[in-house]
């Protein structure tokens, strides 16, 4: 019986294309004939390590502080982001959207994996973030949101209380340091085959087809 196909993303739940690029990789996942042998499993990654929890101010405040790009520029790239999401189903609200630091989010990620609904969780938490104006920067809000998708809410508070996964969360991103990945999303086929970026649906399609064959 032939070993599933691994594949590894590298993501973060605040990065607008990560959550377009899940999408465009499930499409061409479903296009996959050995779709069932495939094991994909999320990895951690901050874009912005350096963020409060509590960021007072917009999206567009966030990106001219972070980046030193003019706010008349963030809203052009913004509103070209909702756009190409919504071409994928998605409905962005940068309006709405509340930043903050992402590490605890990864946290419960990895405390997902463990209990077998990590996949459900990263739905989940990117939706609330980029459509529905929640915060997923602490704890309490979080376990929520980790219940909505059927796990113990008193159980994920305690672990995200204690840190029990953050090592978890900065060994993930140390390798992805050691294989210099500087941009997410990033998807690793059988420790092997790397591909950054969200690439359109047939382009993952052809990789798995490719992985398969060798």
């Amino acid at each position: 019986m032939a070993s599933p196909i691994t594949v590894d993303i590298w993501s973060d739940i605040a990065c607008p294309w990560c959550f377009i690029g899940k999408r465009r990789f499930e499409a061409g996942l479903a296009e996959f004939a050995g779709r069932d042998d495939v094991e994909v499993t999320y990895r951690s990654y901050e874009l912005a390590p350096d963020t409060p929890v509590d960021f007072e101010g917009s999206e567009i405040d966030f990106l001219v502080r972070h980046k030193g790009m003019p706010a008349a520029q963030v809203e052009g790239m913004l509103e070209q982001v909702r756009g190409i999401a919504a071409d994928v189903g998605l409905d962005y609200d940068f309006d709405n959207l509340r930043h903050t630091k992402t590490f605890k989010a990864h946290e419960a990620l990895h405390f997902a994996r463990a209990h077998g609904k990590q996949s459900e969780l990263a739905e989940r938490l990117f939706q609330a973030y980029f459509e529905q104006g929640r915060h997923v920067g602490r704890p309490a809000d979080l376990a929520d949101l980790a219940a909505e998708v059927g796990l113990d809410r008193d159980a994920v508070l305690a672990a995200l209380e204690s840190g029990d996964h953050a090592e978890a969360v900065a060994a993930d991103i140390d390798q992805a340091r050691a294989y210099g990945i500087s941009s997410v999303p990033f998807f690793v086929f059988n420790g092997r085959y790397g591909v950054s970026g969200a690439q359109p649906a047939e382009t993952f399609t052809q990789v798995l087809e490719k992985v398969h064959a060798d």
